[in-house]
C-alpha cells in the first residue's frame, strides 16, 4: 500500500505562510487536503495557489502582539470548529553586529523567533487538548541554532531555544499534542540575493551543501506536511535537519594534507629445504 500524507478535513494556521518558505509549507498543506489560514502583516499581492487552483484563507496579524496573535488562533477554531496543525513559521532577522546592535533590537528578534511562537502554541494547545485527536504544532527553526551564527546571534540563540521549546513542549503536551522542529539550512527564496548576493553568489553557496543545491520552499513545505500527518504520528520533540547535507568542514578547502610514506613490507625470511 503506498504512503499518502492525507490531511483531508484538517484544519491548519501558517504564520507567515504568504511568500518564500512560508508559501512553500502553504501549498504542500494545501495539497494534502488541509484547509489553510495564513496570516501576515501586510495584504500579499497574491495568495499561494496550488495546481488543483487551491488558496489559503487570508488574516492579518503581527504575530508578535499577544493579544492579535491569541485572537488569530480563537478565530480560527471558532469559525473552522477545531484547528489540527500550527506551522510556526513567521520568523527572521536582518544581518546586525551583536556588539552595537540595541537591546530593543535584541529583544525584537527574540520576540519573533522565541516569544510569538510560544504564545500561539500556548493558544493552539488549549483547542487541541479538547479534540479527540489532538493536533500537530511545527516550529520552523534555522541550523543557526545548531552553529556559531555571527551577524545573527540573537537570531541564533533564539532559534535554539526554539528547539529547547518544542522539546519541552513535547513532554508537557503530550499525548495529545506532538510537538516538532524543522531545522533549515539555506534556501532559495525570492530574498536569497539579499543574503547571498548576485547569481553567481548563490551559486558558490549552493556549491557548499553536499547534496549541491538551496532548498526550495517546497521541500520545506514537504517536511512540514509530513511532521502534521498522520505518518508522524510516533514523532514528537524531535528537530528535523533540512539542510542537504549540511556544510562541508571548512578546514578541508584549505588544508593540504602530507600523505604518509607507506612503509616497505618487511622481507619474508627463506625457508630452508
Amino acid at each position: 500500500m503506498a504512503l499518502t500524507i492525507d490531511l483531508v478535513g484538517r484544519v491548519a494556521l501558517v504564520t507567515g505562510g504568504v511568500r518564500g518558505v512560508g508559501a512553500g509549507i502553504t501549498r504542500a498543506l494545501l495539497d494534502a487536503g488541509a484547509d489553510v489560514v495564513t496570516c501576515a502583516r501586510h495584504e500579499p499581492e497574491r495568495l499561494p495557489e496550488t495546481s488543483r487552483g487551491r488558496t489559503p484563507s487570508f488574516r492579518f496579524c503581527d504575530v508578535r502582539d499577544t493579544e492579535q496573535a491569541q485572537a488569530l488562533v480563537a478565530d480560527v477554531a471558532a469559525e473552522r470548529g477545531r484547528l489540527d496543525v500550527l506551522v510556526n513559521n513567521a520568523g527572521g532577522a536582518p544581518t546586525a553586529d551583536a556588539a552595537t546592535a540595541s537591546p530593543r533590537f535584541h529583544a525584537g528578534v527574540v520576540g519573533l523567533n522565541l516569544l510569538a511562537p510560544l504564545v500561539l502554541s500556548q493558544a493552539a494547545n488549549a483547542v487541541m487538548q479538547g479534540q479527540a485527536d489532538g493536533g500537530a504544532i511545527v516550529m520552523v527553526s534555522s541550523v543557526s541554532a545548531l552553529r556559531p551564527s555571527p551577524g545573527a546571534a540573537a537570531y541564533g540563540a533564539a532559534k535554539a531555544g526554539l528547539h529547547s521549546l518544542a522539546e519541552s513542549l513535547s513532554v508537557e503536551w503530550a499525548p495529545k499534542v506532538r510537538v516538532n522542529a524543522v531545522a533549515l539550512g539555506p534556501v532559495r527564496t525570492d530574498l536569497a540575493h539579499r543574503y547571498y548576493g548576485d547569481d553567481a553568489a548563490v551559486a558558490r553557496v549552493a556549491a557548499t551543501v553536499p547534496l549541491g543545491r538551496l532548498a526550495e520552499p517546497d521541500d520545506v513545505g514537504a517536511a512540514c506536511a509530513f511532521l502534521a500527518s498522520t505518518l508522524a504520528s510516533y514523532v514528537s520533540g524531535a528537530v528535523l535537519l533540512l539542510h542537504g547535507g549540511g556544510q562541508r568542514p571548512a578546514y578541508q578547502a584549505v588544508a593540504a594534507p602530507v600523505p604518509e610514506p607507506v612503509p616497505e613490507p618487511a622481507p619474508r625470511a627463506r625457508r630452508r629445504e
